[in-house]
């Protein structure tokens, strides 16, 4: 066995559930909400104890990288199989942030040792307004500011009661 394998990544969806993706980063990228929330889910194995394991995670828009987080996982004993869900990100909202993101990961031990790499892809898709003025989305649209109330009828006058 080699000392590290990737056997599964997976992008969980509070809004649509989980969705296994191609490790090799070929196939039609997974759609996701924009606005929703999601966190990605990586299985493996090791063939021998590991140290300080860590996740770096490159993420790529219109050819630009916009972000890279690294994610300590810790210590494994040499078997597996292990699953590591990442911390869950609200995705961002707007036509200008939707399209296709490419991301690029690897795994490294505590001396900087590449142990494993990884490639996936998603789409970020704009959810229209409904009819109803509401998103069609997680975010939901303000409420109408409410007109001020007219004030009660008076009961009295400044000279005593009003006569009915």
């Amino acid at each position: 066995m080699a000392p590290f394998e990737l056997t599964r990544v997976s992008l969980a969806q509070e809004e649509q559930g989980t969705a296994a993706l191609s490790l090799d980063g070929d196939g039609d990228p997974v759609e996701v909400p924009e606005g929703g929330t999601m966190s990605v889910a990586l299985a493996f194995r090791v063939g021998e104890a590991v140290d300080g394991l860590v996740f770096e995670e490159t993420r790529r828009y219109a050819g630009r990288v916009i972000g890279t987080t690294r994610t300590a996982l810790g210590g494994y004993r040499a078997g597996g199989p292990y699953e590591v869900h990442l911390p869950p990100e609200r995705l961002p909202v707007g036509r200008a942030n939707c399209g296709v993101y490419e991301v690029t990961g690897r795994f490294t031990d505590s001396t900087g040792r590449v142990l494993g790499r990884e490639q996936h892809r998603f789409r970020l898709v704009h959810q229209p307004v409904r009819r109803s003025g509401r998103s069609a989305g997680p975010e939901r649209a303000a409420p109408p500011p409410r007109a001020p109330a007219a004030p009660p009828p008076a009961t009295e006058a400044p000279d005593g009661p009003v006569p009915a």
